[in-house]
């Protein structure tokens, strides 16, 4: 039985959408959805195991074979398509952070700790740079405002913002180096430096107004050690130049700066970015985040890890990735067709950056 619209049509949340900067205000919650969200995924919410440490060991594994190979293999065109297995397949592994933020107490036990010994500290992004940041994201009284880190008005800024968004994450990996081999050291002995890089360098986070505030709880510890294994494996990366040349650091960065740059593409277009501060409903948050479902399969390489369902995630930000296209399947299936969870529903990377684009060149008055 299809269930019926009872708040609001699509067409209106839509046309609302459309209509310009100062939608979000107006849009309603969508209550048969919301509803819907809940009620129709009960059972597809456990976390299952069998499938999360296959996933993550095994991206890891094939990424760190691919690196060596590009690293050792005297071909060029080899060592091409092997740097571009490693940045496919780190980049799956490192994805697992998003997770690791959701995950409660208890759930998986081990898997935050193996993340991080195989991913995060040699990726040098140790899941406290996301745990207890990305959970702001999903508050409802701070998405999309000046107190959410992961939120910029991008579609309403001017048109060369999009390209310095993109491009600036190509120093990611030498800024990560530079936290952990030289500004932890440091720290521990110049409090001030310290406080900066808590502050500023320790956020997976795109809103330049956001500041970190001192951990808490049993995240304490956590930081700590990861910090220490990060300040390691600096300074362990800068020794190998000493005693293997330049190649292998210099190869390895390439294949990190691709994977940075590949997840700030995915960023770009994981909302419409149209939100000028102001709170917003679930519905409202819902439509500004952005679904890139089947058919089309080349989502699942630039989003993995249930990212291509990243407005879905929003109305249920505890659902394992696994369980999300199956969620999707049931909504689709059961919500009628002027729903407005069609609303989010978009067909591909090529067409949520020309929307972008498109908006960063309207005048604004």
């Amino acid at each position: 039985m299809t269930v019926q619209q009872t708040s609001i049509s699509s067409a209106d949340l839509l046309s609302r959408r459309d209509a310009g900067s100062g939608w979000h205000a107006q849009i309603p919650d969508d209550k048969t959805m919301l509803r819907a969200a809940r009620d129709l995924t009960k059972d597809i919410a456990a976390h299952r195991a069998d499938i999360y440490w296959p996933d993550m060991v095994g991206s890891a594994l094939v990424g760190y074979g691919a690196l060596a190979g590009a690293i050792l293999t005297g071909s060029l065109p080899l060592a091409i398509l092997l740097a571009g297995v490693a940045v496919l397949a780190l980049y799956r592994a490192l994805l697992f952070i998003h997770e690791i933020s959701h995950l409660r107490n208890g759930t998986l036990p081990g898997f935050r700790t193996a993340w991080n010994v195989l991913v995060g500290i040699p990726m040098l992004t140790p899941s406290f740079m996301y745990e207890g940041v990305h959970t702001l994201h999903h508050k409802r009284t701070q998405y999309g405002t000046i107190e959410d880190p992961e939120y910029l008005p991008l579609a309403l800024m001017k048109p060369w913002s999009l390209p310095v968004f993109v491009l600036v994450a190509l120093l990611a990996p030498a800024a990560l180096l530079l936290r952990f081999a030289v500004l932890v050291p440091l720290g521990a002995i110049i409090p001030p430096i310290r406080r900066l890089t808590w502050q500023r360098l320790s956020a997976l986070a795109i809103n330049p107004e956001f500041r970190r505030r001192p951990p808490e709880g049993d995240l304490r510890p956590r930081v700590f050690w990861q910090e220490v294994g990060g300040m390691v494996w600096g300074w362990a990366l800068i020794a190998s130049v000493f005693a293997f040349g330049w190649k292998p650091l210099l190869v390895a960065f390439a294949v990190a700066a691709v994977v940075a740059l590949l997840n700030q593409l995915r960023t770009l277009v994981a909302h419409l970015w149209e939100n000028e501060g102001e709170a917003m409903t679930v519905t409202a948050q819902f439509l500004d985040s952005v679904n890139v479902p089947p058919p089309g399969r080349i989502a699942e390489i630039w989003a993995p890890v249930g990212l291509r369902y990243h407005a879905l995630h929003h109305l249920m930000p505890s659902m394992p990735y696994h369980s999300l296209p199956e969620a999707h399947r049931r909504l689709v299936g059961e919500l009628a067709t002027d729903s407005s969870y069609h609303g989010a529903n978009h067909a591909g990377m090529g067409v949520l950056v020309a929307r972008i684009a498109r908006n960063t060149m309207r005048p604004r008055g």
